[in-house]
């Protein structure tokens, strides 16, 4: 569907929730160290959703359906650092804005039941906040038509539309093959870090014309659940965690963790706590499908998780009783996944409100802490199903968890699988009508197959 054909049908689907005119801001780009040394721009989603364009430094209008958009025309000044740029009129025709004004003019779209939400930079929220005559506090403390405006936009892009879902693809092909790149580069004896790895793999990306999604995790220390670095050296014995997607020029994302052996051979025991990790993958993916409580999948990969490491001999107990009391989080701390979509974390910007259904709070148990996503799944959702086993230091070292599970864990059998840092298998995942799909099932998840990409 033509994009210009989609955002219409987005504003006229707001239009039908709320009664009230929305503005939007995009934001603009942050300086790194100084004014004309900038991170590169990504604009707010919920701005992206509606317009469709990556514009800097733009507002749109939205009342009854229709769309105006409000920016500057480029400098001579822009024009000799940056190049030719589309007028503001031409603009407008692309997204099909039916009107096309200067900044200055937004002055006179303002009053008391305006509704907006807050852009993530600090200087356009001065500007939004001095422009309103009002603040823009955290999503829970916003003004009674922000928040009618922020749960009708929960409603609009928690199941995507066909032109979102053909985005979410692209990225998902490009990010497959990104994967699959990093695991060839993967070679003993050449003196290679975790940053080759990181390089090849972005490299496939930017050829694609895309970005990535997030800071790519790609290490050999997969106990860091975010881990940043890349200077450590391939290691015989190591297991790379590469947790790398791509993003759209449109701003959708995937989101896609392998991991695999540098010598391109599982040992015994990464193989059997891998194996572990892929049943309680294979488990919440056979049971995603409409109607399902996510916070049931995650309990589900827990339980797996729980059974495999009983049966391995690395905690003891009945399966059921370990979860009830947490003793899975020692390994497992994270929730099973979260919402896709503009953001790699749909919406998290909004904190729980998309990832939790009307009512819902988060849990303070260690074991449902982290939970990202909190709702019946719905057909149109796309979430990422990933569960993981980690040992760190910080969790098994911690006096009080070593008290607490002095009976749950057998420590002398867990560290026999010392070789073990961090092991995680994430897909991308689409509910469908009847069940889900597997939008990045391309890249396989099994201990052959993947052994195979890396050889």
């Amino acid at each position: 569907m033509p994009l210009a054909k989609t955002l219409k049908q987005r504003r006229q689907q707001l239009a039908k929730h709320l009664d009230t005119p929305v503005l939007l801001w995009s934001g603009q780009a942050t300086p790194r160290n100084f004014p004309a040394n900038t991170h590169p721009f990504r604009p707010s989603s919920h701005f992206l959703y509606f317009a469709g364009l990556p514009l800097e430094n733009a507002v749109i209008h939205l009342a009854d359906g229709h769309l105006t958009l409000f920016m500057d025309e480029a400098t001579p000044a822009e024009a000799l650092w940056h190049g030719p740029s589309p007028t503001r009129s031409e603009l407008a025709h692309q997204i099909g804005a039916g009107k096309a004004l200067p900044l200055e003019d937004l002055k006179y779209f303002i009053h008391d039941q305006v509704a907006t939400l807050k852009v993530q930079d600090s200087v356009t929220t001065q500007q939004q906040e001095q422009l309103l005559g009002r603040s823009l506090p955290i999503a829970k403390q916003v003004q009674d038509q922000d928040l009618a405006l922020l749960k009708a936009i929960v409603q609009l892009r928690i199941c995507h539309d066909d032109y979102a879902l053909a985005e979410i693809r692209r990225a998902a092909r490009v990010s497959v093959t990104a994967h699959k790149t990093g695991m060839a580069t993967t070679v003993l004896g050449k003196n290679l870090t975790e940053a080759h790895i990181r390089a090849a793999m972005e490299q496939v990306i930017m050829a694609n014309g895309m970005t990535c999604a997030y800071n790519s995790i790609v290490t050999v220390h997969g106990e860091v659940l975010h881990n940043n670095h890349y200077h450590h050296p391939l290691g015989e014995h190591d297991l790379v965690l590469a947790d790398v997607g791509a993003e759209t020029d449109t701003g959708w994302a995937s989101d896609i963790t392998r991991t695999w052996p540098t010598s391109g051979k599982f040992s015994s025991t990464q193989r059997d706590l891998y194996d572990v990790v892929l049943a309680a993958h294979d488990a919440c993916i056979a049971a995603a499908k409409p109607g399902v409580e996510y916070r049931e999948l995650h309990l589900l990969a827990c339980r797996t998780l729980t059974t495999g490491l009983v049966d391995l001999g690395i905690l003891v107990g009945q399966p059921d009783d370990l979860v009830e009391q947490d003793a899975h989080a020692l390994f497992f701390p994270h929730g099973v996944g979260h919402l896709l979509g503009l953001d790699v974390h749909d919406m998290e910007d909004l904190g729980d409100l998309a990832g939790y259904a009307l009512g819902r709070q988060r849990s303070d148990r260690f074991g449902l802490g982290f939970l990202r996503l909190d709702r019946p799944l719905q057909s149109g959702m796309a979430v990422t199903i990933e569960p993981g086993f980690y040992q760190v230091p910080g969790i098994l070292a911690d006096q009080g968890n070593q008290e607490r599970y002095a009976t749950m864990v057998n420590w002398e059998r867990l560290a026999a699988f010392a070789d073990v840092r961090g092991i995680r298998i994430e897909d991308d995942v689409l509910i469908t009508d009847n069940g889900c799909e597997v939008l990045t099932a391309e890249l396989p998840t099994a201990v052959s197959k993947i052994e195979h990409l890396v050889n």
